[in-house]
């Protein structure tokens, strides 16, 4: 079926505007609704009220020439270029070039008209102007678009970017609110920037990460695999979306489909979408030739009733290429900055280390030496019980440097990159009563270590030596730091999903101001004074418990003691059981 297209002669001559009206409606290539007007007045007055798709124009008019009315009506009605025909008499041709070099499209002489040349010039017109309108509007698409990546890529911050997005893509389409969704890696996801404020938070559904799509929508049968139904809708994540036709960057279709909101009723009668039109946004994937799916920009019209068109679905494409490119240097900003705060954070790390190694190895080393030599020099003088003296020294000073790498490495390992964690099944009550007896041999007679057990601590799966880390450096720290002796309790409390133990002491304790920053590396409490020590040993025992998915707490009164407390799942909710170890 051809598309009618209105067409408006203005001419005073009746007998010419019924030749004119035969001609046309004889046209087997196009389809006419044909207005008429005797004067230039009626004439303005029926292009006020009619979009008109070609004028066919009389040079000569009774109230005005047709090169005014052509002025006037450029002026005072067309938004847009509408093509004229200007008809003239025998001679009037310089008059009809001078008005086509304002504007006009053609020039017919009345004399030489014929019912093909009429024909054939209207659809001319109507094509050339159809071509015209279709380049301006590139034009100002490509305009358009080069503006708002430019001011999408003017920063290199990824919220500013993508408020920068949403905010211009709203202007550029002239709808009602524009969103990005942002896949996460589990597939779950959410809104990430909105050019409503109040819509900024909000989440799609109770799920995020997946979207109720009517599948006509999608042109998926009813009976499609791979999908999930709830009710009448289609619940979708990010790897079905990939494989669905929307996800295509080249298509040029405007895919128009109700945004899902699954089984949120109250937040679906807030937001009360009805019609979205969707693009994703795609990331280079280090040279693989398939794009990784980082999100959705998604244009909402709920004000009134929108037909998309192609052009909106191909520009709002073409914003999202530059969205993904701003994405993607974003995100390569962030993870060089990320890479020098670590190599930074490295090299802090580093020179601690090796000043705390050669402040705490000389002393130690001072002792190993003087003994050793004393024995070498003098063991002939020396009875046996000094002798077993020194060699207890240099043994002790050993010990302490052997104790102080194997900190380094681990604190070393925690920095860089987290211990492999392997639980096994644990005897919690034999386990720590043979770590208490081997303290109590080497504890010495000023300390008293009292072991105590409630509930029920069976089913324990944790790693032996991480566990062996968390007692021995809280365990170490308790007996240190009580220099005058007395009693360090060691409680194991067994409860049904949990293990909880703690160890207290009466010692010098640790200054209110000192113990938010105790479980970080190399820091110390400011009254150890003299005591020995690197820092080091709360924040192992703190990524030993992590590891196990427990936590740990401190709390201390100067003069009065410290009691560290840790708790830990019986089975670790991250951890990789080995069935041969059940």
């Amino acid at each position: 079926m051809l598309d009618i297209r209105t067409l408006l002669i203005i001419d005073d001559c009746a007998a010419d505007r019924k030749i004119y009206r035969r001609y046309l409606l004889k046209d087997p290539h196009q389809s006419y609704q044909i207005l008429e007007a005797d004067c230039a007045e009626e004439g303005l007055a029926l292009c006020r009220k009619v979009r008109c798709d070609v004028i066919l124009l009389d040079f000569c008019l009774p109230d005005m020439s047709g090169l005014e009315l052509f002025d006037q009506m450029q002026q005072e009605i067309f938004k847009t270029s509408v093509p004229v025909i200007m008809l003239t008499g025998r001679g009037d041709e310089e008059v009809a070039v001078q008005v086509m070099k304002r504007g006009a499209l053609d020039y017919l002489v009345k004399q030489h008209l014929t019912q093909d040349v009429l024909q054939l010039a209207v659809r001319n017109a109507i094509k050339q102007s159809f071509l015209q309108a279709q380049l301006q509007k590139t034009q100002e698409r490509q305009r358009l678009i080069a503006t708002t990546a430019l001011r999408i890529r003017q920063s290199l911050n990824l919220e500013q970017i993508l408020n920068t997005a949403v905010a211009e893509v709203q202007e550029l389409l002239k709808c009602d609110r524009v969103m990005v969704y942002q896949f996460a890696p589990d597939t779950d996801g959410k809104i990430v920037a909105s050019s409503v404020e109040s819509y900024r938070t909000v989440a799609l559904c109770d799920r995020t990460g997946d979207w109720g799509l009517g599948t006509r929508d999608w042109g998926l049968g009813t009976e499609d695999k791979g999908t999930r139904r709830q009710g009448d809708r289609v619940l979708i994540t990010r790897e079905e979306f990939s494989q669905s036709p929307i996800s295509n960057p080249q298509s040029p279709i405007p895919y128009i489909y109700e945004l899902g909101l699954c089984n949120c009723v109250s937040l679906k009668e807030q937001f009360n979408p009805k019609a979205n039109l969707v693009v994703p946004i795609n990331l280079s994937n280090n040279g693989n030739p398939t794009p990784k799916l980082w999100g959705l920009l998604i244009a909402h019209h709920n004000s009134g009733e929108r037909q998309w068109q192609t052009d909106d679905a191909e520009m709002l494409n073409e914003v999202s290429v530059q969205l993904a490119i701003a994405i993607q240097q974003a995100e390569l900003l962030a993870q060089t900055q990320a890479s020098l705060a670590k190599e930074k954070q490295l090299n802090v790390f580093k020179s601690q280390i090796i000043a705390t190694v050669s402040h705490e190895y000389r002393t130690p080393l001072t002792s190993i030496l003087a003994a050793a030599s004393t024995l070498v020099k003098h063991s002939q003088q020396l009875d046996e019980s000094k002798q077993e003296r020194f060699l207890g020294i240099i043994e002790q000073k050993a010990r302490y440097m052997s104790k102080l790498v194997d900190n380094m490495l681990l604190v070393n390992q925690f920095e860089l990159e987290k211990p492999k964690f392997k639980p096994i099944p644990l005897d919690l009550l034999q386990f720590f009563s043979d770590l208490i007896e081997q303290e109590r041999e080497t504890v010495g007679d000023r300390h008293e270590l009292i072991f105590q057990i409630t509930g029920n601590h069976q089913e324990f799966w944790g790693d032996r030596g991480l566990l062996q880390q968390i007692f021995i450096n809280l365990m170490s720290n308790a007996i240190k730091y009580s220099p005058n002796g007395g009693t360090v309790e060691f409680h194991l409390i067994g409860k049904e999903s949990e293990v909880i133990f703690y160890i207290k002491d009466r010692g010098i304790g640790i200054p209110v101001t000192d113990q938010e920053n105790l479980f970080q590396s190399f820091s110390r409490g400011s009254n150890v004074d003299t005591i020995p020590g690197t820092g080091l040993g709360l924040a192992i025992a703190k990524g030993c418990v992590e590891l196990h998915g427990g936590n740990i707490t401190l709390s201390s009164e100067v003069g009065q003691g410290t009691q560290v407390t840790v708790s830990l799942p019986k089975i670790c909710p991250n951890a990789q059981l080995s069935p041969s170890s059940t």
